[in-house]
């Protein structure tokens, strides 16, 4: 029997929890049909969920269709918990994207579809509630091929394809449509090859909750999608972290290769102690998960998000990162115990972070959005029995350089020494800090190579405008020396974080540090006699819009506009348009910032004065350390500086 793993993903409301649910029931799995807004979806058995009638966390179905085994991953539609979707992503052989027929491709539809092109998932898409009026089947396709891919077909035909179909199948791909004019023939397995390679998207058509379209979607997923190859050695990729009842850890994981034994040993010193497999709420204990398979380990502390166990390397950096931050206000509470909860949080969801200041005895949380804040209180209360709130919301900025440079770290106090010579370069948006060497072990030594490199990964690097963290950067080894008789493993880490600072201290010197916001894209609908007054809120905003769209007696915005502008502008919407106008954002990364000047001057940040990030070196003579300030490290520096390269 053939076995994938698909996750239906979609914007909130579109109907993703209603077709999971009628997929289940199309193939006997449940024996009633769950309602989201009665809160018993066998995919939303959280009391949170069955509380706000929305999926938060991802969980787990397995169904059979015929020939296909699959298991079924649901994730939250709400933009505030993306960062839980975006876990899901590279563990899934398929992707069912659901799209409202009312609603057509909405903001964060666009965002799940870049999300799928970087994880490179083969997409089915789904159009739900055609039983809607207005349902325009014609209108939607033209929609989804014009703001998607020009591959997204409809595949709803009863047995043979179409012959217009079939060219536009064989469009997606010069090869094949040669062939195609040629011969006159599609064969299955080009269609199915066309569907892995993310050309072609089959598109059906129906209503989860009348439970129309749902049974030619599941003959579609056993006709079109083919098994993945699994490797004969263990390899297994982890995308969730929770907790049980009873406080126990699950580290959920997606075996790709080779069988994992209940107490086998994953990682250094820690054994599968337990394996489950959950299906809804309920959880079976195995003694073994298969490649292929989807389950949860107990008895592994040191997992996350996006990691790889056995061959299997980790994944790439999450795209999605939260732009809002919030202090914990204690009102009473121990600040340890809340901590620890939080910790425990931030280890379910590494896109929640947490950060301490031990100077002010401050928590400080950083989110995706106010609902997520919402959820996140009602956690502490509910699991914890903590009650918190949170102070005033403000913008996560960040920082990055604009050209490249070398950058230099000396510590040499009495009997100490390590210089270490790092080139910083500009790096693509997104990308956040790389590390490479490219320094021969004959100049400096492999140990010492290796301690560079630990020290680099060891902290969150912090810009010189306003203390931001650094991102879009690449740091390079390509310079160092030891002492043979005096150099600790300790003095590379200094001279390693001193050469980054002296780096930034120098780009800033000649305006080529840069201070970066989170931007969101949104989707504005107003009514018509509302556009004027919605297109100067946005230039005021400093946005950006392309022309407004007309749909039906509205006009609708689309664009991007800084986080911090715009952050409370829904409840102004709200407002002129008396409750009939609709904000989506989300957040779509970092930019430079549209006031950098202000913001700079505002928070008085001095560099020179953060001790624990400093940029100036240590140097020794005559039997005792010196320091020198950073504009002088290179000229006092052991190794011939050279500022360009």
């Amino acid at each position: 029997m053939k076995h994938i793993v698909a996750g239906v993903l979609a914007h909130v409301d579109a109907g993703k929890t209603t077709l999971s649910e009628a997929m289940l029931y199309q193939t006997g799995t449940v024996k009633t049909l769950g309602r989201v807004d009665n809160g018993d979806a066998f995919l939303d058995p959280d009391d949170l969920e069955k509380q706000r009638g929305i999926t938060i966390f991802s969980h787990q179905a397995n169904l059979t269709y015929q020939d296909l085994s699959l298991t079924l991953l649901d994730s939250p539609g709400h933009v505030d918990f993306a960062a839980q979707t975006e876990q899901i992503l590279p563990v899934l052989d398929y992707a069912i994207l659901v799209v409202s027929a009312t609603d057509g491709v909405q903001g964060y539809t666009q965002t799940i579809w870049r999300l799928l092109d970087r994880y490179h998932v083969p997409t089915f898409i789904f159009v739900n509630k055609m039983d809607a009026i207005g349902a325009d089947r014609e209108a939607v396709v033209a929609q989804l091929q014009a703001t998607l891919s020009a591959g997204c077909v409809p595949f709803d035909w009863a047995s043979e394809i179409p012959d217009d179909l079939a060219e536009t199948i064989a469009l997606q791909d010069e090869t094949i449509l040669g062939d195609y004019l040629e011969n006159g023939v599609l064969p299955e397995a080009t269609i199915q090859t066309l569907i892995q390679q993310r050309k072609v998207f089959p598109c059906y058509f129906g209503s989860g909750l009348k439970m129309t379209g749902v049974e030619p979607l599941l003959a579609g997923l056993a006709r079109w999608t083919i098994a993945a190859e699994l490797e004969p050695d263990f390899g297994a990729r982890v995308f969730k972290i929770s907790h049980d009842e009873k406080g126990e850890r699950l580290t959920w994981v997606r075996v790709t290769g080779g069988t994992l034994q209940t107490k086998a040993m994953v990682l250094p010193e820690q054994k599968a102690n337990q394996l489950r497999v959950y299906n809804g709420g309920k959880a079976t204990m195995v003694p073994a998960l298969r490649a292929g398979e989807v389950g949860v380990v107990l008895g592994l502390t040191d997992t996350y998000p996006g990691q790889g166990l056995g061959i299997v390397k980790d994944s790439q950096s999450p795209l999605l990162q939260p732009a809002l931050n919030y202090a914990v206000n204690l009102d009473g509470q121990d600040v340890h115990v809340v901590l620890a909860a939080l910790r425990q949080l931030e280890d379910e969801d590494p896109q929640l972070h947490v950060t301490w200041s031990e100077q002010v005895q401050e928590i400080r949380v950083q989110i995706m959005g106010p609902i997520q804040l919402e959820v996140l209180q009602e956690q502490l209360r509910t699991r914890f029995e903590l009650a918190v709130t949170f102070g005033e919301g403000s913008i996560l900025y960040r920082e990055t350089i604009t050209q490249p440079i070398e950058g230099v770290g000396h510590f040499e106090p009495l009997r100490h020494y390590a210089e270490v010579h790092l080139l910083l370069e500009p790096a693509a948006p997104g990308s956040g800090v790389t590390i490479a060497t490219d320094c021969s072990v004959d100049v400096l030594g492999a140990n010492w190579q290796h301690q560079v490199v630990t020290s680099l990964t060891a902290k969150e690097h912090l810009g010189v405008l306003i203390g931001a963290p650094l991102t879009d950067v690449k740091l390079t080894l390509i310079n160092g020396r030891a002492s043979t008789v005096h150099s600790v493993g300790g003095d590379f880490r200094e001279a390693t974080w001193r050469a980054v600072r002296q780096g930034l201290m120098m780009l800033a010197q000649t305006d080529n540090t840069q201070l970066l916001e989170p931007w969101y894209q949104f989707q504005l609908t107003v009514p018509q006699a509302n556009v004027g007054r919605a297109m100067n809120d946005i230039q005021r905003m400093s946005g950006t819009f392309a022309t407004p769209l007309t749909v039906g007696t509205n006009a609708r915005l689309e664009g991007t506009a800084p986080v911090s502008e715009m952050q409370e502008y829904a409840r102004i919407v709200q407002t002129y348009t008396h409750g009939t106008g609709q904000l989506e954002c989300i957040v779509d990364g970092y930019r430079p910032c549209h006031n950098a000047a202000a913001v700079i001057a505002e928070q008085q940040y001095q560099p020179k004065r953060d001790l624990d990030n400093t940029p100036d070196s240590v140097f020794c003579a005559h039997g005792a350390g010196y320091p020198v300030d950073w504009d002088q490290v290179p000229h006092a520096a052991h190794i011939t500086y050279q500022p360009t390269r």
